[in-house]
């Protein structure tokens, strides 16, 4: 015996999603609490907005030999962090959430050392381990959603 529900034909998923559009992305028969949607992906949020600012923090603090395409290297990781913040407040507003770009609230987002005084090796470094951190969490955001 066969136990599999046949799926819904696209016909019907189209009326379906046309029917309360006005309503945002996110289905009223949807369980999922919208608040615990939106939690996680402002901690994302910040995530990506410290990294910009350390990116850029460390654009101004590269020195020596191969500080100028060094520093230009930075920037373009700080302008792709934006790209992403900017994509991750977009799906939040999708979702019937509100991006929060409080101050305050940014400190959750902070990987890395942001040691004051660092050589230009201790700021790669810094910010590969924030990457790294970064991305472990973001799998984990995707297990917790789903």
């Amino acid at each position: 015996m066969n136990r599999t529900k046949a799926l819904t034909n696209v016909k019907t998923l189209r009326v379906r999603a046309r029917e309360h559009i006005e309503d945002g992305a996110v289905p009223a028969r949807c369980t999922v609490d919208r608040s615990e949607i939106a939690r996680p992906l402002n901690e994302t949020l910040a995530t990506e907005i410290v990294s910009v600012l350390r990116y850029r923090r460390h654009h101004f603090m590269t020195r020596g030999i191969d500080a100028m395409g060094t520093a230009a290297a930075i920037v373009v990781y700080s302008n792709q962090e934006q790209e992403h913040a900017g994509r991750i407040a977009v799906r939040i507003v999708q979702l019937s959430g509100e991006p929060d770009f409080a101050p305050n609230g940014l400190a959750s987002g902070d990987h890395g050392d942001n040691v004051a005084d660092a050589s230009l090796v201790k700021l790669i470094v810094d910010d590969l381990v924030a990457e790294r951190i970064a991305i472990d969490s973001y799998r984990e955001t995707i297990r917790q959603l789903g």
